[in-house]
């Protein structure tokens, strides 16, 4: 954790707050992570997904069962919630209603504070400094946080129209290719082979498999891309095409590249050796994830 990162006014005179909370909250799952208010780390768990656009109710009992399991894995008694402040970046906030929505069915916490996974991964990766982030998993989103710092963003516009790059995008272009290899439109290959061992390999399991796909179902093709690129040309395309569209997004932030640039997530991270050279000279490590940043939107009041 930061030396450079303080507890605010409001909370840190409140004697009631015993816990800050940080919370990265995606379609992929929950993860927690719980300190004191010296911001030492106590404790982190994992859980189910809590994006917004699964449903508000969902995503706050993920939330509330993941918080649960880092006390117990931490072995500190389950607090009031009352007694925690709690910072979220989840997947969905852009949404103002489902932010509103979340925000008034609040089960008790008493300073909370929300936004975007996509701003919190901002947050974290360049310690609430300026800087350019693309997050890649199952959704996407690039973000800029200027030497004014204002902020911008680019992508996040939700599977299945947007989210470039994103685990779910990787999987619906692999289902694609699929599609046209039952068809015979197309030449088996390493990843049509994979995808079909994966779906279904007769094409009635394959359609009832698409029938029953959300985005988390398409971005759970993605590894199979990654798996296949070494032999399989289109594979290997796909994952050159996501790296284009990452460095999209990040021209677009920052067209003169002066704002060191992390590319976030387990996908994106994959993606870095598939991105155009010139960014991918320029891409720094994160210096926090999203969990880092949203602790820091309640500490700090971002």
């Amino acid at each position: 954790m930061s030396k450079s990162l303080k507890v605010n006014t409001t909370i840190a005179e409140d004697y009631t707050i015993k816990y800050l909370v940080g919370v990265d909250g995606g379609g992929s799952g929950t993860r927690v992570i719980v300190t004191d208010k010296k911001l030492q780390i106590l404790a982190s768990a994992q859980g189910d997904p809590s994006a917004l656009g699964q449903g508000i109710e969902k995503a706050w009992r993920s939330i509330v069962d993941t918080l649960a399991r880092a006390f117990h894995y931490g072995n500190i008694p389950v607090p009031m919630l009352s007694e925690c402040a709690i910072g979220l970046g989840l997947s969905g906030a852009n949404n103002v209603v489902w932010k509103n929505e979340f925000y008034m069915r609040n089960p008790g916490f008493k300073n909370i504070i929300v936004d975007t996974d996509g701003f919190t991964t901002l947050l974290g990766a360049h310690g609430g400094r300026p800087g350019v982030v693309v997050a890649v998993g199952t959704g996407s989103v690039g973000m800029v946080l200027n030497k004014e710092m204002q902020r911008k963003d680019v992508s996040g516009w939700g599977f299945p129209a947007g989210d470039e790059a994103s685990g779910a995008w990787l999987g619906l272009r692999a289902a694609s290719i699929t599609q046209k290899t039952i068809d015979g439109r197309r030449a088996s290959s390493t990843l049509s082979e994979l995808v079909l061992k994966f779906c279904g390999k007769e094409p009635e399991q394959f359609l009832n498999w698409l029938g029953n796909a959300g985005q988390n179902s398409f971005a759970q093709l993605a590894p199979l891309v990654f798996q296949a690129a070494p032999t399989d040309v289109d594979a290997k395309n796909l994952l050159i095409k996501a790296g284009i569209e990452i460095e999209l997004m990040a021209k677009t932030l920052d067209p003169e590249g002066s704002l060191p640039l992390s590319i976030c997530g387990r996908l994106g991270e994959a993606l870095i050796p598939y991105l155009p050279e010139a960014t991918k000279k320029r891409t720094i490590p994160a210096h926090g994830d999203s969990t880092i940043g949203a602790l820091l939107l309640i500490a700090e009041g971002k």
